[in-house]
């Protein structure tokens, strides 16, 4: 049987399986109750999900990221910052946004780890600014994680407090949320409940706040309110990337901020709380390069205050000894000279110090984000100002991605990269600097040295006196100097504002929920619904190997399909006989009608025919049909009769209720002659030949010369001899006595016959094996849809696999096989 699908090449598809696709559209309308089910069930399935899911909320808030010029920057001023482009500003938002830093701070300002919850019809309901009563936390105690702690009210002034902790239970998990330490407390086994009074601090073990009740929301009774506590870790973890960031239609300067939640209350207070720390982080480190600033001339401040603190004790102390209080108007024009000189090469000595101290401060730290802005000394060279700015902000960048990205990772080694070769950029421009510094220092020391000359002329007392007093104003000058440049720092701090500013803050303006897609749901339960049957269906149709309609006959075989055969109640299998006006009974006779053709066209068309009734295997119908085939002959007046050729296992006497105890097997072991094994029926012109008992060598019988004597006899005696045989399929004895029919008829029970069978008797005809063979489709039902049409049928009372038992053993039928039968019973 393994080779049976090569055998159809001798059907009309010249080999080739196809599809049926008409069948399986049949098959589907068939079964239209369980596709109907089917979609019932995923769209109640639909209706469960949908009630049951809360409605969910998506709003938007949207920020500006601009480099805002600060008002007090005018030509005069004379401290200047570069905070970097707009740009690396988008980068570093976005970037900020998902980092767990950032939402570490709005997490822990808007006090997300604590929930309001209420009792809902089928889980409980978040209402954040909906509930009755109002919490102030003590942040320093510790408080219990993940147990709903019920707040019940009792009247305007006391509550309940109920915790359930579980039997067996001793010890619960804790956290301080001014730390964020975790500790395990212990606790009483059992529930915990106690009245305590609004506005009065409670102090448990395991809660520690102040319950505020607000008098304009009073709960019923039946509401049920809970306060629950969760692992701050976990809070930010879940919130880390609830913001969706993206530019807001074409602008490229401005974003929006969306996030999706059941709460809008919630929704809107994260969006606004996390644009208000953009705005705040962003501000605090646009204010770090002017801080480090005044840090520095803080720290210059504080040297020079000393220095001019000694040089005015100097003075008095000259004055006192030297009773020296002034000199000449000529020789203090000199003298004015002299210190403005001086002035200006302190100045410059404050250059040479700077550039010195930044070339070190560059070559030793690795943390660029407090270097002073060089025009605190003066320095305006503006490759020198741009450079340095350029790599403040690299430096605060790289900070900000250490919060996302591990160190090595290619990001950092990026910036790492940028830094290092803008850092070769600075030491030349420090060295280019420092050259242009040194060379007006020589200018201005020879211009000293030649003043100085001329003081020498004068007294050494004056000559002293003349030296303490430019140092003094030199002194005073520079702390002035430095005392403005802190103001005007000071200033610039202080009139700095964000680049990041909320244009459109978050609201709640009745916003429709985005989800749960309830139309979606509905309809991807009507599509699942329908193709989960429809391609349980389809892949139950490829598994099916089972024959049918007329129409699988047709494809699978050439062979002529002499008639239909269908259902029909009956008690025996003497319908032909018992119920002559049945529908049944007509079938069978079309079915001689069609087989006088056939013997009409034979060479010995004149004398007795014989018909040989085979099938592929049992249950299939054969001993029915040839009962009422013989029938049907017999009372049209044709001498007939049947020849119960099934030696295994015989059943015609049952339906003419005789004895089997002597047939035609003991006319082949030539233990009787042709009368003694003839019964007479009770059907005019219908002799039966039983098998008789069951030999141990059937088919060695079979094809015994006392064989073909048995049938030169019937011959001989009738004009009909009806051979009903074992199953081809099964055992050979068919072949054998295919030799002795002048036709042959091969059952094929539908929606039974397996549709290699098709090609068992299809190779077996091609092979010469078989002649004049017909096809005849019993338990035709006209409901199918499709068909011949007749609408004929019958039923008898055998089962499935009852024949077959005397042949093979019976399998168990399978859960695949099962699921088919019952599908196949439906329709």
């Amino acid at each position: 049987m393994t080779n049976l699908d090569q055998d159809l090449e001798f059907n009309d598809t010249g080999g080739r399986i196809t599809f049926d696709f008409q069948g399986f559209i049949f098959k589907i309308l068939r079964n239209w109750f369980f596709i109907a089910l089917s979609v019932a069930i995923a769209l109640g399935v639909a209706h469960y999900i949908n009630v049951r899911k809360q409605n969910i909320y998506r709003l938007n808030a949207l920020v500006s990221v601009e480099s805002e010029q600060n008002p007090f920057f005018t030509a005069n001023t004379s401290i200047s910052f570069n905070w970097g482009g707009v740009s690396g500003k988008l980068g570093k938002v976005m970037t900020t946004i998902a980092t767990r830093s950032h939402n570490e701070l709005v997490v822990d300002s808007l006090g997300y780890y604590m929930q309001y919850l209420k009792q809902g019809k089928y889980h409980l309901l978040d209402v954040y600014k909906s509930s009755p009563f109002e919490v102030d936390l003590d942040k320093s105690q510790y408080q219990v994680l993940g147990r709903n702690l019920e707040v019940k009210h009792i009247n305007d002034n006391e509550f309940k407090l109920i915790c359930d902790f579980g039997e067996g239970t001793t010890s619960v998990l804790a956290q301080r949320y001014s730390d964020k330490h975790k500790i395990n407390i212990p606790v009483s086994p059992g529930v915990f409940n106690q009245t305590f009074t609004y506005g009065v601090p409670v102090n448990l073990p395991f809660f520690s706040a102040t319950i505020y009740n607000i008098e304009s929301f009073k709960p019923s009774e039946e509401d049920e309110y809970f306060l629950r506590f969760s692992n701050f870790d976990n809070v930010v973890l879940s919130y880390q990337n609830s913001v969706s960031v993206s530019f807001f239609k074409n602008s490229s300067t401005v974003l929006s901020l969306s996030q999706a939640g059941v709460n809008k209350a919630k929704i809107v207070d994260y969006l606004n709380a996390t644009a208000a720390i953009l705005s705040q982080t962003e501000l605090r480190s646009k204010n770090l390069y002017a801080t480090n600033t005044i840090k520095f001339i803080d720290n210059s401040l504080s040297a020079v205050n000393d220095t001019l603190k000694d040089v005015n004790r100097e003075m008095n102390d000259f004055r006192t000894s030297k009773k020296v209080f002034n000199v000449s108007q000529e020789i203090t024009d000199i003298s004015g000279r002299l210190k403005e000189y001086e002035l200006d090469r302190e100045k410059e000595r404050i250059k040479i110090n700077y550039l010195r101290s930044l070339e070190t401060y560059l070559q030793d730290k690795s943390d660029y984000t407090k270097i002073a802005a060089p025009t605190s000394v003066g320095i305006d060279e503006s490759g020198l100002l741009n450079s340095i700015s350029r790599i403040t902000f690299l430096a605060t960048q790289r900070q900000n991605q250490e919060k996302t990205a591990r160190e090595g990772s290619i990001l950092l080694r990026r910036i790492d990269s940028q830094i290092d070769t803008e850092k070769n950029v600075t030491f030349e421009l420090i060295n280019a600097a420092r050259r242009g510094v040194n060379l007006k220092l020589g200018t201005i020391s020879s211009a000293i040295a030649r003043l100085e000359n001329e003081l020498k002329k004068l007294p050494k007392d004056q000559q002293e006196f003349l030296k303490i007093q430019r140092k003094l104003s030199i002194n005073q000058e520079t702390y002035n100097v430095y005392l403005a440049k802190r103001s005007e720092a000071a200033i610039v701090k202080a009139a700095n504002v964000s680049d990041i500013t909320t244009i459109d803050p978050a609201m709640d303006v009745g916003n429709g929920p985005v989800g749960p897609k309830k139309s979606l749901n509905y309809m991807m339960a009507l599509l699942i619904g329908g193709i989960i049957p429809v391609v349980i269906i389809f892949v139950l149709f490829i598994l099916d190997r089972n024959i049918h309609t007329a129409e699988d006959v047709e494809r699978l075989s050439k062979l002529p399909i002499i008639g239909l055969v269908g259902k029909y109640n009956h008690k025996n299998n003497l319908v032909a006989y018992e119920k002559p006006k049945s529908s049944v009974s007509e079938s069978f006779r079309a079915i001689r009608s069609s087989l006088q053709f056939i013997y009409k066209n034979q060479k010995d068309a004149d004398g007795a025919k014989t018909l040989m009734f085979t099938s592929s295997i049992s249950g299939e119908g054969k001993t029915f049909c040839s009962i009422n085939t013989a029938t049907v002959y017999a009372l049209s007046g044709k001498k007939t009769v049947i020849v119960g050729l099934d030696l295994r296992k015989p059943k015609i006497f049952e339906d003419f209720e005789v004895k089997n105890d002597k047939g035609a097997v003991n006319y082949l072991i030539d233990d009787s002659d042709l009368e003694g094994i003839t019964h007479k029926t009770h059907i005019p012109n219908l002799d039966l030949i039983l098998s008789g008992p069951i030999p141990p060598n059937p088919s060695e019988l079979l094809m015994s010369e006392r064989m073909n004597d048995l049938i030169q006899e019937l011959k001989k005696k009738y004009d009909m001899v009806v051979l009903d045989t074992p199953p081809l399929g099964l055992v050979t004895d068919a072949l054998e006595l295919s030799q002795h029919a002048n036709a042959t008829i091969f059952m094929v029970r539908l929606n039974y016959t397996k549709k290699g069978m098709l090609a068992l008797i299809n190779s077996k005809v091609r092979k010469g094996e078989l002649k004049n063979v017909n096809l005849l489709l019993n338990f035709y039902n006209h409901k199918k849809g499709y068909g011949y049409g007749y609408g004929y049928g019958y039923g008898y009372g055998y089962g499935y696999g009852s024949y077959g038992d005397a042949y093979h053993e019976n399998d168990k039928k399978g859960l695949l096989k099962r699921i088919k039968k019952i599908i196949n019973l439906k329709s």
